[in-house]
């Protein structure tokens, strides 16, 4: 049941069982790409902390490249429109099945063509890029597509989330600062009397409420200074939600996931200190620092001051460079970084540095070292194709139908089958067994 400010103050609750969540992700993000997860109050002109090392950042595009590809292929559709098994066995019996199966069969795939064809057209790998980059490091984001297409990406510090014991999203509340003018002409006078004072731009704060009633239903409405905006309310079916809220893994009773950089964080942390270590003294062992014996005959005046090839009075016993000797105690961290580096370009697919530097490197060695970095993948193609592929492929079938863009399929009938990640490495193990 809505009530007048519910969702504001549900949401202020939740931020406490959420904020642990927001902290790892900033410390993730400091040793990553700092633009993701910047500290609370960020803006244009905030400083964001500079890492030493560039692992983690080549480490999170490739890997998230490397995902988009396996997710959402361009020359291919991820998903399948499979018939029910019992109504294609009973169309086989029939006199003519063999000819209905396929002209039924060409249709379905014209269909998974037009969807793919809508992806293009929305250019949806764009937002699925930085949603994915936000999936590795913070391991939470959240998805929003609107009725008039596109996709929006809500990062972490800008929604809740309440899960049921499957992990099935129950509650989401996203937070949104908006101009009174973008908002609905009979919202404008509820932004009026609670216009934040303090804002520059007179800014709102927008709460909108996704709850899924005991029928099973979705209920969605929005909140703006504690009251209910008009015509903001709606229902959706279990199905076809306009918000995706993802985890990069899946973790038994908890509401957020955890992000594939928390678990190397030791090593990018060692990796991070090492390699500052190693650039101050690199920097101190460039610095070159002449030494004039203060008891000898040679003036340091006249040494500073004499032109290059000059002639000058002096003795060379009295000058001497001040040198760094620490050589082999930069060697050891040096090596340490090296061992470091190969161990997190095989954690983020860079398969450039987890192939080993040799002659007679062949190519049947290549591709083992290839496939066995993409197998561990796995878990993470098996979460993403239920929580990411599946409500994607749902809801753009939706959106279609609604827009007479496609027929009425049948949902007891005809369902959609993801073809990638998971079931592509299966495909692949099976390749090579033969």
């Amino acid at each position: 049941m809505m009530t007048q400010g519910s969702a504001q103050g549900t949401f202020t609750k939740l931020c406490a069982l959420r904020d642990p969540y927001i902290t790892r992700a900033r410390d993730a993000s400091k040793l990553t790409i700092p633009t993701i997860m910047p500290d609370e109050g960020h803006n244009a002109s905030s400083k964001l902390p500079t890492p030493y090392q560039s692992v983690g950042a080549r480490g999170v595009n490739n890997l998230a490249s490397a995902l988009l590809l396996s997710l959402l292929p361009p020359n291919a559709p991820f998903f399948r429109l499979v018939i029910d098994q019992t109504a294609l066995n009973e169309l086989e019996g029939q006199e003519g099945g063999a000819q209905m199966k396929t002209e039924i069969e060409g249709a379905l795939s014209k269909i998974e063509r037009s969807v793919m064809s809508e992806i293009e057209t929305q250019a949806l790998r764009v937002h699925a890029f930085e949603a994915l980059r936000h999936l590795i490091v913070t391991g939470n984001v959240c998805l929003h597509l609107p009725e008039g297409g596109g996709m929006r990406v809500l990062h972490l510090d800008r929604y809740v989330v309440k899960r049921d014991s499957m992990g099935n999203p129950r509650m989401i509340i996203t937070k949104e600062c908006v101009a009174p003018e973008l908002l609905p002409k009979e919202a404008r006078p509820l932004a009026t009397q609670n216009t934040d004072a303090t804002s520059v731009d007179n800014s709102v704060d927008l709460y909108t409420c996704v709850k899924t009633r005991e029928d099973g239903r979705i209920e969605v409405f929005q909140e703006v200074g504690g009251a209910i905006v008009p015509g903001s309310t709606g229902t959706f079916d279990a199905d076809k939600s306009p918000y995706i809220v993802l985890r990069m893994s899946r973790t038994e009773g908890e509401d957020y996931g955890r992000g594939y950089v928390e678990q190397y964080i030791g090593d990018l942390k060692s990796l991070e200190s090492l390699t500052m270590s190693i650039v101050e003294a690199s920097a101190a062992a460039a610095k070159v620092l002449f030494l004039v014996s203060p008891n000898g005959v040679t003036r340091s005046r006249v040494l500073a001051e004499a032109p290059n090839g000059a002639i000058v009075e002096g003795s060379a016993g009295d000058v001497s460079v001040l040198k760094l000797d620490k050589a082999a105690d930069l060697s050891i961290a040096y090596q340490t970084i090296q061992t470091i580096s190969d161990r997190l370009s095989y954690a983020f697919l860079l398969t450039d540095n987890a192939i080993r530097n040799a002659e007679r490197v062949t190519a049947a060695e290549v591709r083992l070292v290839t496939q066995s970095i993409e197998r561990q993948l796995g878990g993470i193609y098996s979460v993403l194709s239920m929580e990411f592929q599946m409500p994607l492929v749902q809801r753009l079938m939706d959106q279609m139908q609604r827009d007479k863009r496609l027929p009425d399929l049948p949902s007891d009938l005809v369902h959609p089958a993801i073809i990638t990640g998971v079931e592509a490495l299966g495909r692949g193990n099976d390749l090579n067994k033969m």
